[in-house]
């Protein structure tokens, strides 16, 4: 992957920096475990559209969220070129947030239309009069050597790309377009994958990613906006983006969802479900954190876990202890079967668990380590 910082000359131009290398070696990634928005190749060019005006857009709970981070300082805003992001800026700006540096990936998996969404962000930065930061990642090539999904190579890609900014900028937060649709729809995909409480609380409006050693600091400013909000503002100010032709392939899951499954669970029991599970997602995040809490002091920052401590606490913070130490010893994919495996440790007659990459956790005097 290849990367590049540019500085806004304003009128269009821009002055190139040194260019980076973000990832230093793709085989060294490892597989993400939230499914995100398929990048499909739509086998055509992507459009810039416009949309029709409506009369009223509705973001003052949004703006109230803002108040937390002063537009005075620097942040990174990741800006795809389509509907959500395009609209994400154009707020942004709007709001007196001037100190932004515009962060665009090309994933290489839609050929000319990739490069022209480059393009069009380029464009965009200038517009504003933003900095601008661009990479590029061959996603397809490193999903087929990883043996990962597009999916999960685009995002594990894609968040080395906003870290490697990030420090080299000196701004640890991002601001990101993920809103209200996408948290219902993350929320129904892990639920039906089988997450616990971890995945069904995943996407938060404010979040730490560590990548690369760097504590990426995650703002999701419209999570509580709905699409429909966006198209409204969209139109309200007559904004241009380039439109994703495989939003409309059917074959990712989450396109299913948010054009057959969800439509036709509402039209089934009668109501509008959306609301209804983004405030279910909202509670199991809350609850997240609580139970985080109770269980961070004895699994956060140590090598080792104390077994007649842990066989102490009750199930659930038994589990998130693990997994909170697991993090923290940069263990991948901690799933439930893992933490499980972690857990049967507790157990007087087993004393090793395999671990994935042929790393172990070890029982011993009375600790639970990693070896």
């Amino acid at each position: 992957m290849a990367v590049g910082i540019r500085r806004s000359l304003g009128g269009g131009a821009f002055a190139e920096t040194p260019l980076l290398n973000v990832l230093e070696e793709t085989s060294k990634l490892d597989p993400g475990r939230l499914l995100r928005r398929s990048v499909a190749d739509a086998g055509r060019p992507l459009d810039v559209c416009p949309v029709k005006p409506h009369p009223r857009s509705a973001l003052i709970e949004s703006e109230k969220f803002l108040r937390e981070f002063p537009p005075a300082r620097n942040y990174l805003v990741g800006v795809s070129g389509g509907r959500d992001s395009v609209m994400l800026l154009h707020w942004l700006t709007n709001l007196g947030y001037r100190n932004l540096i515009v962060c665009h990936l090309d994933h290489q998996l839609r050929f000319r239309s990739s490069r022209a969404d480059a393009r069009f962000v380029e464009r965009l930065a200038a517009k504003y009069d933003l900095d601008l930061a661009l990479g590029t990642a061959s996603v397809r090539v490193l999903a087929k050597k990883e043996k990962m999904s597009i999916e999960t190579a685009a995002r594990e890609v894609r968040y080395k790309f906003f870290a490697k900014i990030a420090k080299h900028r000196r701004c640890h937060t991002i601001f990101l377009a993920h809103h209200a649709d996408d948290l219902v729809e993350t929320f129904l995909i892990n639920l039906f994958r089988g997450a616990g409480l971890t995945g069904l609380a995943a996407m938060r409006d404010i979040s730490i990613r560590p990548v690369d050693n760097v504590d990426l600091t995650i703002v999701r400013p419209i999570l509580g906006v709905w699409r429909a909000e966006i198209d409204r503002y969209v139109g309200k100010y007559r904004l241009k983006f380039r439109e994703d032709a495989s939003n409309k392939n059917l074959a990712p899951l989450r396109n299913r969802l948010r054009h057959r499954i969800i439509p036709y669970l509402e039209k089934t029991l009668g109501r509008k479900i959306r609301a209804s599970i983004w405030r279910a997602a909202t509670i199991a995040a809350e609850e997240k954190d609580w139970i985080e809490g109770m269980a961070a002091p004895s699994a956060a920052r140590i090598k080792h876990l104390a077994v007649e401590k842990l066989r102490g606490l009750p199930t659930a913070l038994q589990r998130r202890a693990i997994m909170t130490w697991l993090r923290e010893q940069n263990i991948a994919d901690i799933g439930f079967e893992v933490i499980e495996r972690v857990r049967s440790l507790l157990e007087p007659k087993i004393a090793k668990i395999n671990l994935p990459k042929d790393r172990h956790v070890r029982r011993r005097a009375g600790k639970i380590f990693i070896e």
